[in-house]
């Protein structure tokens, strides 16, 4: 309940966010894919890390990115290391809500094993939606320290 209402608050904001310079509302404004697939994603915000899980029970890194695509008939592979596989390749100041982020956490993984949804890029800050072990679903910074020197690469599905 608390997470639909969530979405809705969310959703009716972001639409009502289309004033003209007259202070007239566009209602013809239409929100985007990567808008939806980040509201889906901001829906799970506060669910605890689960291995494996896809629900409001639990969820992992992967499963949140698998899920709020999903939900808009958008399909990627459920693990990171494959999603890493999609889409094309972008640089940091190339990246928009909507575009995935991917990481090794540990010098010693040969492979990918942690993906982020960005959900802005403001000046070069880039705030992205995830899960982590300790906290669940959350949204971070990229340059935060932990994640500025495990990230490996941005790509774009939309």
């Amino acid at each position: 309940m608390k997470n639909s209402l969530f979405l809705l608050v969310f959703t009716i904001l972001f639409m009502s966010c289309g004033a003209s310079k007259t202070g007239i509302q566009n209602s013809k404004k239409s929100v985007s894919k990567a808008d939806k697939i980040l509201a889906n994603a901001l829906n799970y915000k506060g669910v605890k890390y689960k291995y494996g899980g896809t629900t409001n029970r639990g969820m992992d890194c992967s499963g949140v990115i698998y899920v709020a695509f999903g939900e808009e008939n958008f399909q990627l592979p459920r693990v990171s290391r494959e999603m890493a596989k999609q889409g094309k390749k972008i640089s940091l100041k190339k990246v928009v809500k909507g575009d995935l982020l991917f990481f090794k956490t540990k010098k010693s993984y040969k492979n990918i094993n942690h993906v982020g949804l960005v959900v802005s890029n403001i000046n070069g800050q880039i705030r992205f939606i995830h899960s982590t072990t300790s906290k669940g679903v959350i949204v971070s910074l990229l340059s935060q320290k932990y994640w500025a020197k495990a990230f490996v690469k941005a790509t774009r599905v939309l």
